[in-house]
């Protein structure tokens, strides 16, 4: 009953993840407001939400989803909401957002307890520092990645420095506006 661990991100044409939205101050601003995904685009995210089994979080991320998700009415959140959630941080000692289970310090052995305890999808919403470090002991099986037609260059991107990998297409999409929906599946070996 091993999970499937996804990373699943809006990304520049330069790879960068970071706070699309513009709520983390990061001065990249709401890159993303510009674009609409479309029909396409909003079934895939609304799917992709119904089918997970859990979410994994880093603090930053988790920050910005706890401060408005809670709130937010409509089947999307009450979904986003009861999922079970697990957050990678060394400051937070009591997470307030219904369903959030602190992870060990040691990330890659607490998440790699989390894939062996959950059947389905495990997503992986922005969290750069904890998509490194996952990629960095293969441990994210797939990526779900919509590209916007931006170049921003500056940012934390998706990939860290140092290390390689090999994936295999398993989905491409075009969306509205010049948006592509992107699904790699790693590549054994």
């Amino acid at each position: 009953m091993t999970g499937t661990l996804i990373a699943t991100q809006y990304i520049s044409l330069d790879g960068v993840i970071e706070d699309p939205v513009g709520m983390e101050d990061s001065g990249l601003g709401d890159w993303t407001g510009p674009y609409s995904r479309g029909p396409v685009g909003d079934a895939f995210k609304e799917n992709e939400l119904r089918d997970a089994a859990a979410m994994i979080y880093g603090r930053k991320t988790y920050d910005g989803f706890a401060a408005v998700w809670p709130d937010v009415p409509g089947d999307y959140a009450a979904r986003m909401n009861a999922l079970p959630k697990y957050l990678a941080s060394r400051t937070v000692a009591d997470p307030k957002w219904s369903n959030t289970t602190l992870l060990d310090r040691d990330l890659v052995h607490a998440v790699a307890r989390v894939k062996e305890a959950t059947g389905g999808n495990i997503l992986i919403f922005g969290s750069g520092s904890v998509c490194h470090q996952l990629m960095r002991a293969d441990l994210i099986d797939e990526l779900s990645l919509i590209v916007y037609p931006v170049v921003l260059g500056r940012g934390v991107r998706l990939f860290p420095e140092g290390k390689a990998a090999r994936f295999g297409l398993i989905e491409s999409t075009g969306l509205n506006d010049g948006l592509m929906l992107l699904r790699y599946r790693r590549a054994a070996g």
